[in-house]
């Protein structure tokens, strides 16, 4: 056995050993990079893109001047869009669940979507009336002459039309209901 040490082993020559932490910290970097510009784009974070617009559906109308116009409201509140107004051209009587008691209402609607909106109303209006007598003719007497009666009425009456919308034309877009007349007798 010999006493002499056994040689130390050779280094890496000095350009490969500093080349694998500057490629090592450009991969890191660039899939940083990559990861924050899937990130953004997808809308995970920041702004991201704005949504794709289908325009086979009614677009909402924003109101001319809306930054300079004092604070009124359309029907969805926020006074940003303009307000389209339709009035049904018949009144809706049906039979309540109290016997012998029955409801007549006028009804109009109000949308923040384009024209489309109103000409889906009138092209389906009597599958509207149908769905609409309907809601009508579950209520009882004493529910809709409260105030929150009747305040709940508009947003069954609201959802009954805009699901009849949805299920004719593909969209919805009322954004209110009105009575234009109401009596129950």
């Amino acid at each position: 056995m010999s006493d002499t040490p056994a040689p130390a082993p050779k280094k890496k020559s000095g350009l490969i050993g500093k080349l694998v932490p500057v490629i090592g910290a450009l991969v890191l970097l660039a899939g940083g990079a990559a990861g924050g510009w899937y990130a953004t784009t997808s809308g995970l974070i920041g702004g991201g893109h704005a949504p794709k617009v289908d325009k086979n559906k009614p677009q909402l109308v924003e109101r001319e001047g809306a930054e300079e116009a004092p604070a009124q409201t359309d029907a969805d509140g926020d006074g940003h869009y303009e307000t389209t107004y339709f009035e049904m051209k018949r009144e809706f009587t049906a039979n309540l669940t109290d016997p012998n008691r029955y409801i007549q209402v006028g009804l109009g609607v109000a949308t923040n979507y384009d024209n489309r909106v109103i000409e889906a109303v009138e092209k389906n209006e009597p599958a509207i009336r149908s769905a609409v007598l309907g809601v009508l003719g579950e209520q009882t007497a004493d529910h809709v002459a409260t105030v929150a009666g009747k305040e709940d009425l508009q947003r069954r009456l609201r959802a009954a039309i805009n699901k009849t919308l949805q299920d004719k034309v593909g969209f919805g877009g009322i954004s209110q209901v009105y009575f234009t007349s109401f009596v129950i007798q």
